[in-house]
């Protein structure tokens, strides 16, 4: 066309006349000039058809450009508040998921845990502020402090019921868009609130920016269009002017040149569904015989659906169409021409490499999805079949069809691996289950032909891509791998589990659907998703090892059986932690007068130190109740115990101390029928009277053991027969979802729900009260009380004269032939003589003794002297000094116990 109008143009000049230096003469160039100003002024004026077209098309374009630049700055504020809803929303929920968020709810103070990471997730984001709230709305967290812990402004109904909130209102920083969503349990409860948002200054801010420069590039676009404008006008005007049929010609002949060299089908189908016009491309990529224009394109032997779309004149945009072994992107306009028939234009373009190569970038992201899941979901848990199982499940279906994890038998209980031995089935997971392969639990020994073997003895990964060509792996089981093989699994790579130079057993990848065996990168991906697995199970292990060291050196620290003794029927139940072993522990102690000490305790923390801490607090225990002190003053003893082994590992940095523990202790006496209790730190008892009331006395609580500085109190309680005295660890009645005031109301309703014998008791509290997986230790004793009957007991008042004593041994006598043991008489006036004796000459008045028949005779001699005798061994010379000598030899057992106002030496004789 350009050739076309340089020949037009030298035609008209040689017209004119004379000729210039380019081949016009001067009045020919003015005369050239004169005409292109004259038609710009006609353009411009509108008196020919390039004018009017240069108006109308000048017209419209303003229209568009005022249209445009409307639409865009609507268009500029609708997005940036969709924006600032989009970005408050995703904040929110990131921030409410994100690792922490949830468990900084159940702290003591969320807003020391949370402000900080509100603060520097708000400035990280570009919000304008992140507020954590509790579900009543209260916050936890604001950009201004002053504002924490009131109430926040906004819509919360939808979010405290699990849904999202977004909205645009007036808030404590002025008119904003926000979003509210919860944030929930693993067991979908809603335990808090997040919201995020951002002010309308700052959405209406970035609308304004973009305002000037909107504006600018209308401008702009105005003067270029209206110039591009009067140019085409101008062009259209000369060149519409002298064109003649060669011309037209030779610009057809371009047009079809270029219709056919180009790398794009291109097809014109009529609106009869006629082909009218497919180019070089076209007939290619479409495979069209030849004489196809002018035919109906469903008559052409094309694909169904390629040819649907070709007739229906349809609009397509990118649609992916299979003819042979090309994937061709179809696209297709409709063509609507004024005054003529109508039809559609089509393009084809070959995307089969496009597709190969987007298929293969699709796949490597799929590799780096499943990695990365690996990292997040293998080692939930710290229990190595658990563990493997994710492992299993992760690689089905996304990597394998079968995926079986086989592990020594001493990974499982948390020993070392011994390469030598059998390997067991831990994990099997696949798309099928009744693949032939070796069930879960089974006990496998490989042959060293097969590639688990050979994998676990040379600790790399071994691929076979054709089972049924592998001679070694058949002759694991060659009835078995029949059955494989025929199922239609083909390909397998073994990878040893390694972690260091420990190989803890072998992971199996099976395929069966895709037809093509594993190759080298899969093998590479399985050594890439076993790696990061093998770290999980050998930490899994390890915990494994230590959980069982420690529950096993805690259980040695229990006691084994409860003691003999009549004045309570007692039962227990201790449960360790899932997670971890705690420093729950209990007792029962009989003391002297036939009175039986409970005690229960709580070392804060899990390990083995805690187990070992318990085991030194229960000895200290079962020392400091020898020496028959009362309940607070036990516990005063225990304290300072505490106090000084905090001291001594407290230089060890990596011993962490005692500081925490709680302990309850009580005395039940079966004659009084009185308990004294004291508790350091403990949750209070809990006493079922006989007619199934439940109640919590007020016992005075201390501080936990090795604070000091503060005395501890005891309180009695008068128990009648029958009542049922329950001590318990705070791991019974305290978890996440509920405080311990809650716990005790549940606990209440267990106790009166319950049976009337102790074993009943535990039972029945354990299943009302226990979760499916407790997360602290939980140690339960209920002691049923009895009482000593008034016919067991006998006791005297004896004056300060020592020929009392006669009298008591005369009482004495006739008491236990009453009681059926005269052949206890000797010994047992002997004693009390010899108690007697000492109280009348060393103590003072009153006093009194006490004789009672339990499981062993017992006799007591009281007087208000706290001065406690000491048993010694007389010379030969020496008057006195052999009484206690005396009493220690004929009695199992003798000793001194203290009370307020005096003192009681007693003395215990089996009965025959």
């Amino acid at each position: 066309m350009v050739r076309s109008r340089g020949r037009s143009g030298a035609r008209s000049a040689g017209r004119a006349g004379g000729v210039s230096g380019d081949g016009l003469s001067p009045a020919a160039e003015r005369g050239r000039h004169r005409g292109w100003f004259s038609a710009v002024r006609s353009t411009v004026g509108g008196r020919s058809l390039a004018g009017q077209v240069f108006v109308l098309q000048v017209v419209i374009v303003l229209l568009l450009v005022v249209a445009a630049v409307v639409a865009l700055v609507l268009q500029v504020r609708y997005d940036s508040t969709q924006e600032a809803r989009n970005r408050s929303v995703a904040v929110a929920e990131a921030f409410a998921n994100a690792p922490g968020t949830r468990e900084a709810l159940d702290d003591p103070d969320p807003t020391e845990v949370l402000q900080p990471r509100a603060e520097a997730a708000r400035r990280a984001t570009g919000v304008d502020f992140i507020v954590v709230m509790n579900t009543d709305g209260l916050r936890y967290t604001h950009p201004k402090p002053d504002r924490i812990g009131k109430m926040f402004v906004g819509t919360l109904g939808p979010a405290q019921a699990g849904g999202v909130v977004v909205e645009q209102i007036t808030g404590t920083i002025g008119p904003l868009v926000q979003a509210v969503v919860p944030v929930e349990d693993p067991d979908g409860e809603v335990v808090g609130l997040v919201s995020a948002g951002i002010t309308t200054d700052t959405v209406g801010g970035t609308a304004d920016r973009q305002l000037p420069l909107v504006l600018s590039a209308a401008a702009v676009a105005l003067a270029l269009s209206t110039a591009g404008t009067a140019l085409v006008s101008r062009r259209l005007l000369r060149q519409t002017h002298g064109l003649g049929p060669d011309e037209m010609t030779r610009m057809y002949e371009h047009h079809d040149a270029v219709l056919h060299a180009v790398r794009e089908g291109v097809v014109i189908v009529g609106d009869e569904g006629r082909l009218l016009l497919a180019n070089d491309e076209a007939h290619r990529l479409l495979d069209l015989p030849d004489g196809a224009e002018g035919r109906r394109v469903l008559d052409l032997g094309l694909a169904p659906e390629t040819a649907e779309l070709l007739h229906s004149g349809r609009m397509a945009t990118d649609e992916v169409h299979l003819v042979k072994d090309r994937l061709l992107a179809v696209n297709q306009r409709p063509t609507h021409l004024r005054g003529r028939p109508s039809g559609s234009v089509a393009t084809v373009r070959d995307s089969t490499e496009l597709r190969a190569l987007s298929g293969r970038a699709e796949e490597a992201r799929e590799r780096l999805d499943m990695l990365y899941d690996a990292g997040v979901g293998i080692g939930t848990s710290l229990d190595v079949t658990r563990t493997a199982e994710e492992l299993a499940e992760l690689a089905v279906p996304r990597f394998a069809d079968y995926a079986t994890v086989d592990l020594f038998d001493a990974v499982l209980d948390g020993g070392q691996p011994e390469p030598a031995t059998l390997v067991r089935r831990c994990a099997l997971s696949g798309i099928r289950e009744d693949a032939p392969l070796y069930p879960v639990g089974r006990e496998i020994r490989f042959v060293d032909s097969s590639p688990q073997a050979r994998a676990l003895k040379g600790a790399q990964a071994v691929v076979e891509p054709r089972l049924d060509e592998a001679p070694g792996w058949r002759a694991q089981d060659l009835e078995r791998s029949v059955q494989v093989t025929e199922f239609g699994i083909h390909s397998l790579i073994a990878v040893p589990l390694r972690a260091g130079s420990l190989v803890l057993g072998v992971v199996s990848f099976w395929r069966s659907r895709k037809g093509r065996p594993f190759d080298s990168e899969e093998l590479a991906l399985a050594e890439e998703l076993v790696a990061r697995a093998a770290v999980s199970i050998d930490n899994a292990r390890r915990y494994t090892r230590e959980h069982g060291m420690a529950v096993t050196l805690q259980r040695s620290l229990l006691p084994r059986r409860l003691p003999e003794q009549n004045a309570l029927d007692v039962a227990y139940r201790y449960l360790p932690a899932q997670a971890g072993v705690g420093g729950d522990w209990f007792d029962v102690l009989p003391l002297s007068g036939a009175r039986v000490a409970l005690v229960v305790g709580d070392v804060v923390g899990h390990g083995l130190h805690a187990a070992a801490t318990m085991g030194q607090l229960r000895t200290a225990v079962h020392n400091f109740s020898a020496l028959d002190l009362p309940p607070d003053e036990l516990l005063g003893l225990l304290d300072e115990l505490v106090a000084r082994i905090d001291q001594d590992e407290g230089q060890d940095a990596d011993t962490a101390p005692v500081t925490g523990a709680t302990c309850l202790y009580a005395v039940y006496d079966p004659v009084s029928q009185r308990c004294t209790i004291a508790r350091a730190g403990h949750p209070p008892p809990a006493v079922v009277r006989p007619d199934g009331t439940v109640e919590f006395p007020d016992v005075p609580t201390g501080p936990p053991l090795g604070l000091g500085g503060l005395p501890f109190e005891a309180a009695e309680l008068d128990l009648a027969p029958g009542s049922r005295l329950v001590l318990y660890t705070d791991g019974l009645v305290e978890d996440r979802e509920h405080d311990i005031d809650e716990g005790l109301e549940l606990l209440r309703e267990a106790l009166a729900g319950a049976g009337r014998t102790p074993d009943e008791t535990c039972r029945a509290v354990l299943e009302a009260r226990l979760p499916d997986r407790q997360n602290d230790d939980v140690a339960l004793i209920v002691a049923r009380t009895r009482a000593l009957g008034a016919d067991l007991v006998a006791e005297w008042d004896v004056p300060s004269d020592p020929a009392a004593v006669a009298r008591v041994r005369a009482a004495v006598t006739r008491t236990l032939e009453e009681w059926g043991l005269g052949e206890l008489t000797f010994a047992t006036e002997l004693i009390l003589s010899e108690l007697v004796t000492n109280a009348i000459r060393y103590g003072g008045e009153p006093i009194r003794v006490r004789m009672l028949r339990d499981r062993s005779l017992i006799c007591e001699v009281f007087d208000s002297s706290s001065t406690s005798p000491h048993l010694r061994y007389a010379a030969m010379t020496d008057e006195g000094g052999r009484g206690l000598f005396l009493v220690a030899q004929l009695a199992e057992r003798w000793g001194t116990r203290y009370l307020p106002a005096g003192k009681v030496i007693w003395a215990a004789q089996p009965l025959p």
